[in-house]
């Protein structure tokens, strides 16, 4: 088994520690659910109501000195379970105690040099959110990409397509590209997000042996997939982390990486999500360690 570990998606909002959404909800008066099962995420929840949960977390994290403390925490917790190659990831247009500019200098002053930083759109937002949050990025050292995540609804007035202005800009301005895409959904997405948004690594993809073209694509650009399996046996994408396709992937070439999505909500880390993965049949020693490799070579930091 690995002693260290790289860790490209791990997201703020979901990766507190529980002691600290205590303190910080009774600072704010934030009644938490009495129930702490109300608060993690569970085997085939679903997605909607795994994005749901974050307004549990959202709702004591809205001011600079709160994301500051998050930030600064997950990179010890990360350091204390063997992480030595770490991204951080949250969208600051729903920390609204501060202007966005402000909340991601508090995270990067959390930070500390320790871990990249990468700003979230989400799927529905105007692209005019993500837009900005590329000149945010630009303008700050420390902010090594942007994100796509969430997922497309029935009732969203902006789709995909209409993002590819905000990662042309995000690519010209030298910001790396990933996007959640094909979480269950239609691997037509990881096409979408490589050819028009121009992502070099992929969040999820769990779809992408459904289309031998999307397949070829992935392995022609290098293209590196983030795989959280644990959050995809909570939104009941896979039933096991067992069934994880990621061991095929690896064998026929792809470049994929293990994450932990979100230590608090999924209540997992580092070791666990690799002691997990090094279950799944036939998955070797030195596979676990490509897989490491892959986060480290891939990292936008």
């Amino acid at each position: 088994m690995a002693k260290e570990y790289s860790d490209l998606h791990r997201h703020l909002d979901g990766s507190l520690r529980l002691s600290t959404l205590r303190d910080l909800a009774d600072d704010a008066g934030v009644a938490l659910p009495q129930d702490e099962s109300e608060i993690h995420f569970f085997a085939g929840m679903g997605l909607d109501q795994a994005l749901a949960r974050f307004g549990i977390t959202l709702s004591v994290l809205q001011t600079p000195d709160a994301v500051r403390r998050v930030a600064a925490e997950i990179c010890e917790d990360a350091a204390s379970e063997g992480v030595s190659t770490l991204e951080i990831r949250f969208a600051p247009q729903l920390h609204q105690g501060a202007a966005p500019e402000e909340i991601v200098d508090a995270a990067l002053d959390g930070v500390g040099g320790r871990a990249g930083v990468i700003l979230c759109g989400l799927y529905g937002e105007p692209p005019t959110v993500l837009e900005r949050l590329v000149t945010i990025g630009h303008a700050r050292e420390g902010v090594c990409g942007i994100d796509l995540a969430g997922g497309p609804g029935p009732g969203h007035s902006f789709g995909m397509e209409d993002y590819k202005q905000a990662y042309r800009l995000a690519r010209d301005s030298g910001l790396g590209r990933t996007v959640h895409a094909g979480e269950g959904r239609p691997p037509a997405e990881i096409r979408f997000a490589i050819e028009h948004l121009h992502a070099q690594r992929i969040g999820h993809g769990t779809s992408l042996l459904d289309d031998p073209a999307v397949l070829d694509l992935v392995l022609e650009r290098g293209v590196l997939i983030e795989a959280c399996p644990t959050s995809n046996v909570h939104t009941g994408i896979i039933g096991a982390v067992t069934e994880h396709p990621l061991a095929t992937w690896l064998r026929l070439g792809v470049l994929v990486t293990v994450c932990t999505d979100n230590t608090l909500l999924s209540q997992v880390d580092a070791p666990t999500e690799y002691g997990r993965v090094s279950a799944i049949e036939g998955i070797t020693e030195r596979e676990l360690e490509v897989l490491v490799a892959n986060g480290r070579s891939a990292a936008f930091f």
